[in-house]
């Protein structure tokens, strides 16, 4: 799929439902792919506060006990979800940020079963955009995620993932998204591809 078509809502100045304040909307109206390129900032589209919308396929690991690793095969990013007191390395940011999870249970039918969501909070983020078209987030970005699995009667599972992003820089409310992956039995169409400003 061609990601930015002239009328979709990855073409330039099409924000739609996104609560973009009057700063945000002009640094969109001046998106430059080109800039972004000779920048080498193509992956800007790819940061944690978006990744999970672009179209690709996931492949989810354990990198070790407390540490989830999410690789995507569109723009080739690898999150780290760290568990327990997990401090920001110190050093610069980057488009996956810090991640800090934790389980959330809720009481089920008989105690102490698992039936929450897995909670990931995402800070130490660069500068990039909620869509391919220069819609974007700041530094100050503070990306919130749950992830709930879901088993339908024909045996298909599913996992979705809601996503708020605020902003005290560049929105005037949180933007919260939700996105769906289905489980699949191998890995055939994975496809790592490079990030791409267009």
């Amino acid at each position: 799929m061609d990601p930015i078509h002239a009328s979709g809502p990855t073409a330039k100045g099409v924000y739609d439902s996104l609560p973009l304040n009057a700063e945000a909307r002009k640094v969109a109206d001046s998106w430059d792919p080109a800039k972004d390129e000779a920048a080498g900032e193509q992956c800007r589209a790819y940061g944690a506060a978006n990744i999970m919308r672009v179209p690709g396929r996931l492949h989810v690991t354990w990198q070790d006990p407390n540490t989830l690793k999410i690789e995507t095969d569109a723009g080739t990013q690898t999150r780290l979800f760290h568990f327990g007191a997990s401090a920001p390395p110190a050093g610069e940011p980057s488009w996956q940020g810090h991640s800090v999870a934790e389980w959330q249970y809720a009481p089920g039918a008989r105690g102490s079963a698992r039936l929450g969501n897995l909670k990931v909070v995402t800070t130490n983020l660069k500068p990039g955009y909620v869509r391919k078209n220069g819609a974007p987030y700041s530094a100050s970005a503070t990306v919130t995620e749950y992830y709930d699995l879901n088993a339908l009667p024909n045996g298909d599972r599913w996992l979705t993932i809601t996503t708020r992003v605020e902003d005290p820089q560049y929105f005037t409310r949180p933007l919260i998204t939700t996105t769906d992956f289905k489980k699949l039995p191998d890995n055939k169409g994975w496809n790592p591809t490079p990030c791409s400003a267009r």
